[in-house]
């Protein structure tokens, strides 16, 4: 045995049971979707139940249904006829899979589960299955065969079952208008919550850490207060404390290398006068974006009013996973 040609062709054989799946979509997907949907708009919930390895897909499945903004749970169907069924409520959607469609603990539940005012959707590759006739929407994910070489062990249809899912859960997310910030709230901790809930005024640095100047100082004065703050860029305010302009490290090399009594020049003549800002009810991944379009090094935050209330870096973003 050549375990590489062995891969590949398990790769093969999975890759077309995708295409066979894929090219079999159909107007029983669409209701899929739309049984779905219509079921959390009147605040039902899916419940998805399976044996054995299809129950196995199904602990996924619901785990990405719920994760996108679809109330999901996973009913053990062993587990049903003692008790569990309990978690089955009028006008929920039950997601029942099995290739063949013939799992008898399955079919025996399907009586209990027809008591309620529910409608199944079945994931199966036998459409003429038990299961697929007491179903409301048949997904046929039929598979020329396994990748078990003796065509036994579910693997290609397991595959196709899961993708298949996927594809089930994405649609759903796009037709109720899920959005990133509904997912940052389902996942808090983490890389994800990081980057999705945090908000600039959470990180910005502020106080001695934000270099402040009034507009009739010299750019020694910035300077200065650059250097104690730290900081690569000074806000520059008029009068009424709203930000008039700003200016960076960046800004003096350039000015210094054509002019060496710029160190007295007012700093209101050299400041950049319509500099990028962010407010501080922004989230950290807007301003990531602003950072990577713009290539620059530092951003003002401001408030309602324009007054200059921290500066971000662009080092900043990394020690709180953001990047």
């Amino acid at each position: 045995m050549n375990p590489i040609r062995r891969a590949k062709a398990v790769f093969d054989i999975e890759m077309e049971a995708l295409c066979r799946t894929r090219a079999r979509l159909d107007a029983n997907f669409v209701a899929a979707v739309n049984l779905v949907t219509g079921c959390l708009n009147r605040k039902g919930k899916v419940v998805v139940t399976g044996v054995g390895k299809s129950g196995n897909i199904g602990q996924k499945i619901a785990a990405t249904l719920t994760s996108t903004g679809t109330t999901s749970v996973l009913l053990n169907a062993q587990d049903a006829l003692h008790g569990d069924i309990g978690i089955i409520h009028d006008g929920d959607v039950v997601l029942a899979l099995s290739y063949t469609g013939e799992s008898e603990e399955l079919l025996r539940l399907l009586p209990a589960i027809k008591r309620f005012d529910v409608r199944i959707v079945a994931m199966t590759g036998h459409p003429k299955s038990r299961l697929a006739r007491h179903s409301d929407v048949v997904l046929n994910l039929s598979i020329r065969k396994e990748a078990c070489p003796f065509n036994l062990a579910p693997t290609a249809s397991t595959t196709a079952m899961l993708v298949l899912g996927d594809a089930l859960a994405m649609c759903i997310l796009e037709a109720r208008g899920f959005k990133k910030s509904d997912f940052a709230k389902r996942h808090p901790a983490g890389a994800i919550g990081s980057a999705m809930l945090v908000q600039i005024k959470d990180i910005m640095r502020t106080g001695d850490r934000h270099a402040v100047i009034a507009e009739n100082g010299t750019v020694k004065d910035a300077l200065l207060a650059m250097t104690r703050a730290k900081s690569g860029a000074i806000s520059v305010v008029n009068p009424r404390g709203r930000l008039a302009g700003v200016f960076t490290d960046g800004d003096f090399r350039r000015h210094i290398s054509r002019d060496t009594a710029v160190l007295d020049a007012p700093i209101r003549s050299v400041m950049t006068r319509t500099p990028i800002t962010v407010r501080d009810t922004s989230l950290a991944v807007e301003v990531l974006k602003i950072f990577q379009q713009r290539r620059i090094d530092d951003l003002i935050v401001v408030d309602e009013k324009r007054r200059p209330v921290g500066i971000v870096d662009s080092q900043d973003l990394p020690q709180f996973k953001i990047v």
